[in-house]
Formats: structure tokens, C-alpha cells, sequence
């Protein structure tokens, strides 16, 4: 069978323990990204295997189980921070006052169209606020400061591919990885704009991404500390958890990453505030209330 840009296929060499949508072909040799998860590969066009539809449906139920814990997680959390923050918010008060809130608006700017179109429907689903931009990894950093002036976000999320490749170099030699010196470059810039970690907070990195660099850079939360593949909806969850809290309370890290579908091994954090604020009195003009 004749292997062609867009097919779904498994890597002979790694006993096809990824599924890969292909990017390209040229020479005999072909680039590959992740069908769930958020990395980039090069690879022999003979060491491709198509994936029938079986196979490819029978990866996508174990992933898509993963998913629905990950959200049932999250649904929880949200109900109780929600009766927390009422709670807290109406004590002193004979009744219970209406508030409303002001959810934390995302900047999410990905490498991939697809995962791109999947993560803002996730948003809404979650009611998180959210402008989302499409951008090859490599041209992010001449752009970010232009898209971070025009929406002035409260969460930037910079999420695409990226790879460690250990023939290019040991683990701290960032030469070795695909796209995290892209990916640092934009959180320097965004943070030189927002100095506070509590005033702009930032997710950056994909699959393998150099966890340490990011960090350093001034995110509040990256990838990937034990260099392994993150899920595609894994900066969602992060960002929507905090866009769901409030200003007032520090996200608890391990239940953040909890949330997760990767969890630890793939994602880290640095103590964080949300940035989600309650308003008073809640209105329904016309069906509209600020977010």
C-alpha cells in the first residue's frame, strides 16, 4: 500500500506505539505528527505501517477514555471551587447574592491546525474565554508580540510539536530539541512585556520539550519534565483551571496536574495564582453575561 501525506500510520521500529498522521514526503523519508499527541518525528517511509481502521479505532477509545476522566476530573473540581468561592463570597449576607464571573481570557497559539480547532472546542465546552491562533512553531516568536498586545490575555498558551532527538545531543543541549528555543523565545518576549508570573500566566511546550528552559524562560507551567509525549489536550485542562480560579487562592499543583491526561511525568509547575474574579449583582440582559 502506498504511503501518502495524510494517512495514519505506526512506526515498524517502535512496534507502532504512536499513531502519526503524515506531514510530509520527500526522498524516501517522511515527517510525522502526532494523531493524540503532540509530537514531531522523521522516518523512513519503509518503516511506516498503515493503520487500519480497527487499530486506529481501538487507539482512539483507550485515548478517548483518558479524555473523559480528564474532564470528569475537572468538572468536580469546578463545581466545588464554585460553591467554595459562593460560599465565601455570600457569608454575611441574610440571602444569597447572584454573582457572575470573570473567567481568565486564553491566548492558545498552536503548531497544529487540527489539534488548534480540538483545544478551542474544548474551551467552550469548558466555558473558558479563549482566542486561538495558528502558527508554525519557527514563526511563533515573530508574532507573539504583536498577538499578545491585540488580545491581551490573561493566560498564554504556546503548544505546537516538538522532539528530543539523543543523536543531536545529550538532554540539556537544547540543539537536541525540535522546537523548544521556539517555544522559550515567545514566553522571554511575553514575559518581558508582563514581568508578574501572576499577572500573565503561561503555558509552553509539547511532546519532549526541554521542562527546565521553558521554566527559566518564565513559564508558570511547561513540558515535559521527564521528556515524554504530552497528550494534545493537556494545556487545555491547565490553562482552564486556572482561568477557573480565583485571583484570591493559589492553584494546588498536584491537582492540576491530576486533571491531566499526561500528568506528572510530562507536565510541571511553579506555584500560581488563578485569575478568574466574582461580580456583582449578576445580570441576564439579553442573554449576556461577562465571562
Amino acid at each position: 500500500m502506498t504511503i501518502q501525506v495524510g494517512d495514519v500510520v505506526g512506526r515498524l521500529s517502535y512496534h507502532c506505539d504512536v499513531l502519526f498522521r503524515v506531514l510530509t514526503i520527500t526522498d524516501r523519508w517522511t515527517t510525522l505528527v502526532g494523531e493524540e499527541m503532540r509530537l514531531l518525528a522523521d522516518a523512513p517511509i519503509d518503516d511506516l505501517k498503515p493503520m487500519s481502521v480497527e487499530e486506529r479505532e481501538s487507539e482512539k477509545s483507550w485515548v478517548k477514555e483518558q479524555e473523559d476522566v480528564s474532564y470528569r476530573l475537572f468538572r468536580q473540581d469546578a463545581k466545588l471551587m464554585k460553591r467554595r468561592q459562593e460560599f465565601q463570597a455570600g457569608s454575611g449576607y441574610e440571602e444569597t447574592p447572584h454573582f457572575f464571573e470573570m473567567r481568565g481570557r486564553v491566548l492558545h497559539i498552536d503548531g497544529d491546525a487540527n489539534y488548534l480547532d480540538r483545544c478551542t472546542s474544548l474551551y467552550n465546552k469548558l466555558g473558558v474565554p479563549v482566542y486561538g491562533v495558528h502558527l508554525e512553531e519557527k514563526v511563533m516568536p515573530t508574532q507573539i508580540a504583536s498577538l499578545m498586545e491585540m488580545v491581551q490575555p490573561d493566560i498564554l498558551v504556546v503548544t505546537g510539536h516538538d522532539a528530543y532527538s539523543k543523536a543531536k545531543g545529550d538532554r540539556n543541549d537544547l540543539k537536541a530539541y525540535r522546537h523548544t528555543k521556539y517555544f522559550a523565545e515567545c514566553v522571554r518576549t511575553a514575559r518581558n512585556a508582563v514581568q508578574n508570573r501572576d499577572s500573565l500566566l503561561i503555558f509552553a511546550g509539547a511532546c519532549q520539550s526541554h521542562f527546565e528552559t521553558l521554566i527559566r524562560a518564565g513559564a508558570n507551567f511547561a513540558s515535559s519534565p521527564d521528556r515524554v509525549n504530552i497528550h494534545a489536550l493537556d494545556p487545555v485542562y491547565i490553562a482552564s483551571r486556572l482561568s477557573r480560579t480565583s485571583f484570591t487562592e493559589t492553584v494546588n499543583l498536584w491537582e492540576i496536574l491530576r486533571n491531566t491526561i499526561t500528568g506528572q511525568k510530562g507536565l510541571g509547575g511553579i506555584e500560581t495564582k488563578g485569575c478568574m474574579r466574582l461580580g456583582l449583582p449578576y445580570t441576564d440582559n439579553e442573554g449576556e453575561t461577562p465571562q
